[in-house]
């Protein structure tokens, strides 16, 4: 059985979290929003060069997931705004935790989790929290079985679509 393993980016990654990230976006989410709203998401705030920039402008910490020599999927994480119910607690946001759809259910998702608590955990946080579509229940799942809660809800727009996200947020002194 190939062995998945997991790397920091580097910024000669940064075409490749490009590429993934916008393959495994449009994989999750072309069939249940309007091609037209896809094509304006795509070609304007999730752009191949928005993607590739974020890597060499090192915003965020960027993971790699691999079976093999295969890329499974990658996480960005990154601090960003504090919420007013984390009460100025240290938080951390898994702005993207994305895998091919060809390697869902082989724990590439799993392993991911694992290193943003464990670095979340390194790095003295508090809280982990994310953004995930209210129609998107396997990630929502997903996120519930690793102990997320949902805490709020913020305007996510696609397009001229105007959707909601949730937030969810996981308190990780349980994981120390």
């Amino acid at each position: 059985m190939t062995s998945l393993t997991i790397r920091f980016a580097e910024p000669a990654d940064a075409s490749l979290i490009a590429d993934i990230s916008r393959k495994t976006f449009y994989d999750t989410f072309a069939a249940v929003n309007t091609p037209h709203n896809i094509h304006l998401f795509m070609s304007e705030q999730f752009s191949r060069e928005a993607l590739i920039n974020e890597v060499l402008t090192n915003d965020g910490i960027f993971l790699l997931a691999y079976l093999g020599e295969e890329l499974a999927g990658y996480v960005r994480m990154r601090e960003g705004e504090k919420h007013p119910t984390f009460m100025n607690q240290p938080s951390i946001e898994i702005a993207r935790i994305y895998v091919d759809n060809t390697f869902i259910g082989k724990n590439a998702g799993g392993r991911l989790m694992q290193e943003c608590i464990r670095i979340a955990t390194e790095m003295n946080r508090i809280i982990l929290w994310l953004g995930v579509w209210e129609h998107n229940d396997r990630a929502i799942a997903f996120y519930t079985k690793w102990g997320f809660e949902k805490f709020g809800e913020h305007e996510f727009i696609l397009g001229t679509d105007i959707q909601t996200d949730w937030l969810m947020k996981m308190e990780l002194k349980e994981h120390k």
